[in-house]
């Protein structure tokens, strides 16, 4: 079951939980609320444009609405099992219509990631997969990544949220480190989130290249894209003692 509940110019999507699957500003509904919805977008510090990006798992459809309306002309296409949050979406969290850059697919993120026809054919894959106790995430295999690898273009990135508790952190990032060259993770946010980044060519990082780009973006998205390059630098440090 989908709820929604407004609270001081908030509308909130749960699914008969208390655990939050989405949050919207109503007098700023393009923008991202969460913290760790807004780590999904630290792939911009490495690429500045992108042809065709998907997110698995809709929520409340903070990213794909972000990703339609900031960062034309990529095509956006996201992929939910439950029609209801879709509804949802469309009636109460500001997601467009279909049109030649936006669809939203009523499917299992399985059956699309794992279809032979989606190889190599995304530049940006974007994972937030839970059911509705939300205790892990929804598909986390070997297959699972491995397919989210093949899916993606050359030089594609992955950012996944992994929300669950320590050390289940650890047993996804083992797997996605099967499947990816270059993986990195962001210091956890919101009681349990973490959210990690994953390349099909490992990146070279410049700290001082991504300060400035970071800059930029927080400029022209309101991004807070500095604290991304500061916790990708405390995981290179060895900072970070989770995962």
């Amino acid at each position: 079951m989908v709820n929604i509940l407004e609270f001081e110019g908030m509308r909130v999507m749960h699914f008969g939980t208390t655990a939050v699957q989405g949050v919207m500003r109503i007098e700023q509904p393009n923008m991202i609320e969460l913290e760790y919805v807004q780590q999904m977008m630290m792939w911009l510090l490495f690429r500045d444009k992108a042809e065709h990006i998907v997110q698995l798992g809709l929520g409340a459809a903070a990213l794909t609405k972000f990703c339609y309306h900031y960062l034309a002309p990529a095509r956006v296409t996201a992929v939910e099992l439950d029609p209801n949050v879709i509804d949802a979406c469309r009636n109460h969290f500001a997601l467009p219509g279909d049109d030649e850059r936006l669809q939203v697919l009523n499917m299992d993120a399985a059956d699309y990631i794992t279809d032979f026809s989606r190889r190599r054919s995304i530049d940006i894959l974007q994972v937030d997969l839970y059911d509705a106790k939300a205790h892990g995430p929804a598909l986390s295999s070997d297959a699972f990544y491995a397919a989210c690898a093949n899916s993606l273009s050359r030089s594609g990135i992955m950012t996944i949220n992994l929300y669950c508790d320590w050390p289940e952190h650890l047993s996804h990032i083992q797997m996605i480190e099967k499947a990816f060259p270059a993986v990195a993770w962001l210091p956890e946010v919101h009681d349990g989130n973490i959210v990690a980044i994953a390349f099909k060519e490992p990146p070279s990082i410049d700290f001082d290249d991504l300060y400035e780009r970071a800059g930029h973006i927080s400029t022209t998205s309101g991004l807070p894209a500095e604290s991304w390059v500061t916790g990708l630098y405390s995981w290179m440090s060895g900072d970070n003692e989770k995962p």
